[in-house]
């Protein structure tokens, strides 16, 4: 199935340290609701490459909704290709392969008091997050970010101006581990336990999100009141046949031109005719002709629903649902845990029924 992408402009590439820059697109007016987003969210970027044409990749939105601007930011690592290949080439005038805004990492009340925990380069949408609820909440905002040294904060000076401009709402409290070693569990329980009134927001390495989690579980913080972002690598490609693709294939085929063939899907539980109750954009809508000979995800989508979705993989966690009755298997799962599972959290991309009816909701 193809999916719709756009090639963007890019106005303006922004050093915020030595190893993270700022990408800022402009979204012609035609595609202003198309590229609507609320704060947390990602986008999924075609990344130029002379094998596949392209790799994608997600990068978060540090720029805030009502600022009409659409800014990601994007963290160098040693063996990034697509980090490596955005900061030694792109610059202002270049164009990108862009998919619209997705994601669940979002508050749904601007007004709440949040508990912001940020790793390196998980400033990324929580900074988003920040800037929202300050700017148009009306709630405390505390911060507690984590980094290796002073020269690795990214935002620092924007954090700065935020804390100083909004001194009765928010708090922000640096970590360096060059200062201070890495934060143990204990002392981010510690800290936490201040604040367990707030919606906590956790994104960075893998460790420190779990550190955090752990800790916020032990204070008792509900689930509804934790929120945790994970950065995945996309293996493969969401933009469907675009012409990058197709040109890097062309000039596969003349070097292979053997057939092979392709795993086929994995065979669902129920193959028979499977009703489908499910909640989306406060719509209530009701299918009973799912022949489980696809994803969940793409039968919506022939059922002319505008379910949400990014990398069609099981990779992000874009158009996660929760199955409220009934069961369903995935093909593929590398971003819900056990508690996620256990909450009845699934990916739509990859869900097949396993029952002969399903209730299923998008509103979390």
């Amino acid at each position: 199935m193809t999916t719709d992408s756009y090639l963007l402009t890019v106005t303006e590439v922004i050093e915020e340290t030595e190893d993270a820059r700022s990408i800022v697109f402009e979204v012609p007016p035609e595609l202003t609701d198309t590229f609507a987003y609320v704060p947390g969210q990602f986008l999924t970027v075609a990344v130029p490459s002379e094998r596949t044409g392209l790799v994608a990749r997600c990068y978060s939105l540090s720029s805030t909704p009502h600022s009409g601007r659409h800014q990601i930011t994007v963290k160098r690592t040693v063996d990034g290709y697509a980090s490596n290949w955005l900061h030694a080439n792109l610059r202002a005038g270049d164009t990108l392969r862009v998919l619209p805004p997705s994601g669940i990492f979002s508050p749904k009340d601007l007004d709440d008091d949040f508990l912001l925990f940020a790793g390196g380069s998980g400033i990324t949408p929580v900074m988003s997050i920040a800037r929202s609820a300050l700017e148009k909440g009306s709630g405390q905002v505390v911060l507690f970010y984590a980094n290796r040294d002073e020269r690795s904060v990214i935002f620092a000076g924007a954090l700065q101006e935020l804390a100083a401009r909004y001194a009765d709402r928010l708090v922000v409290v640096h970590w360096l581990e060059s200062v201070q070693g890495l934060p143990s569990a204990a002392q981010l329980k510690a800290f936490a336990a201040h604040f367990t009134t707030y919606t906590a927001f956790v994104c960075g390495p893998a460790p420190f999100m779990k550190a955090v989690t752990d800790s916020l579980k032990e204070l008792d913080f509900p689930r509804a009141r934790r929120h945790q972002e994970k950065f995945v690598s996309l293996g493969g490609n969401p933009f469907g046949e675009v012409e990058e693709v197709l040109a890097a294939q062309a000039v596969l085929d003349e070097v292979d031109d053997g057939d092979e063939e392709g795993d086929e899907p994995g065979a669902a539980v129920v193959t028979g005719p499977v009703t489908v109750e499910v909640e989306l954009d406060g719509e209530q809508h009701t299918f009973d002709d799912w022949a489980g000979d696809k994803p969940l995800l793409e039968f919506l989508e022939d059922k002319g629903l505008d379910a949400p979705f990014s990398c069609r993989e099981g990779q992000c966690s874009a158009c996660a649902c929760m199955v409220l009755e009934g069961e369903v298997t995935m093909r593929n799962n590398e971003v819900l845990d056990a508690e996620d599972l256990a909450d009845g959290i699934r990916l739509a991309c990859q869900s097949m029924p396993a029952s002969e009816k399903l209730r299923i909701t998008y509103s979390g």
